[in-house]
């Protein structure tokens, strides 16, 4: 079927607040624009693409034959106009128009879109509203029904020569083409959107928030006469751990990947073995960091810990040991895991003279 696919991405986005336009800034690690036009390549449903650009050096990638790119306007419907001109000579029979600030369509939207082009001229993908709706008039505000509220998206599919005649003798900037059909009491068909098909207006709506991932280790000997302690419980056993402190390793490892995910050295550190941290709880060593990551805003994403030891068996004692670190670390049980991990009797670890523990992180700072 002979379909095209236009995208718009000549817009001045003056309220995205940015040093250069928005369909340049990068989303995903790709730069805005370039989301359609791959989905588009890679749908297969297109004979033409055309990408509508204000600067056609600023596009700086290769494209195959099927793409063309086109200078725009300065308003949209002018943008629009221009490309439905310049496709005429592929005689398409549909046409689908998008705006390049939604980057998050889908290939089944694509192929729903033009499925229902086969019994109507024109197709819109809404969303309905999630919040309540009030309109103004004349100083006055009049709520309205939010179940009567439908929130048009892109891409819109539409017969071309139907499109085509209504957009030349349309004298206003609209703000899409649906707006053509309605403005002439024309059907069109409305079909389900898609809640991830954003419409990118902000800067913020594209921030990315900053995910970082640390690695803890902690190892020490066992030892008679000592308690043993594990994630900040004492459990039953004949040895305990020998460290300057109460050597868990299991606190001591989290207390690592937290200071690697947030660059800060190691425990030596803030804690040096000298007499003012002797027999010190781990507990106490780990709080003030879960302090630190509060003030700065981060937040836990992942707790992931391999607790490496013959004896005791970590099974045995895992839902204490995480309701434990749960506690000092004010951390929901569920984004903490704990898993039992044995050297085959191989080392210290495997004659039960020692035991370590590894930790991943992942934390995200939020603003």
């Amino acid at each position: 079927m002979n379909n095209s696919f236009i995208i718009l991405a000549s817009g001045q986005s003056k309220r995205f607040k940015s040093d250069y336009p928005k369909q340049y800034n990068l989303y995903k690690n790709k730069q805005i624009y370039e989301h359609s036009v791959d989905k588009a390549i890679k749908s297969k449903l297109f004979k033409h693409i055309i990408l509508v650009v204000n600067n056609k050096n600023l596009i700086k990638k290769k494209y195959p034959k099927i793409v063309k790119i086109i200078k725009g306007g300065k308003e949209r419907s002018v943008s629009s106009l221009m490309s439905l001109k310049y496709i005429r000579r592929f005689r398409p029979k549909n046409v689908l128009i998008h705006d390049a600030a939604r980057p998050d369509f889908s290939n089944k939207l694509l192929k729903n879109l033009i499925a229902n082009l086969k019994k109507y001229n024109a197709v819109i993908p809404y969303t309905k509203s999630k919040d309540s709706v009030k309109y103004k008039f004349k100083g006055q505000l009049f709520n309205l029904d939010k179940n009567k509220i439908i929130l048009t998206q892109t891409p819109q599919a539409f017969r071309f020569k139907v499109l085509y005649d209504l957009a030349l003798n349309e004298k206003n900037n609209i703000s899409d083409e649906a707006t053509l059909f309605i403005k002439k009491d024309k059907k069109v068909k409305f079909i389900n959107g898609e809640i991830m098909n954003n419409k990118i207006t902000f800067i913020n709506d594209i921030k990315i928030q900053k995910t970082y991932f640390g690695l803890g280790f902690d190892i020490h000997k066992l030892t008679k006469n000592k308690k043993l302690f594990l994630g900040g419980i004492k459990i039953p056993f004949h040895s305990g751990l020998k460290g300057h402190s109460d050597g868990d390793v299991v606190l001591h490892a989290i207390t690592d990947a937290i200071l690697g995910a947030t660059r800060k050295k190691d425990i030596g550190t803030y804690f040096p073995n000298i007499k003012k941290y002797k027999n010190i709880k781990s507990s106490k060593i780990l709080k003030p960091f879960i302090q630190s990551l509060k003030k700065s805003n981060f937040t836990i994403n992942n707790l992931d810990i391999n607790l490496i030891c013959e004896q005791p068996k970590v099974s045995q004692h895992r839902n204490k040991i995480i309701n434990s670190i749960s506690k000092i670390m004010d951390l929901d049980k569920t984004l903490i895991n704990l898993k039992g991990k044995t050297v085959e009797k191989l080392g210290l670890i495997g004659k039960e003279k020692a035991i370590a523990c590894e930790v991943i992180i992942s934390i995200t700072k939020y603003d």
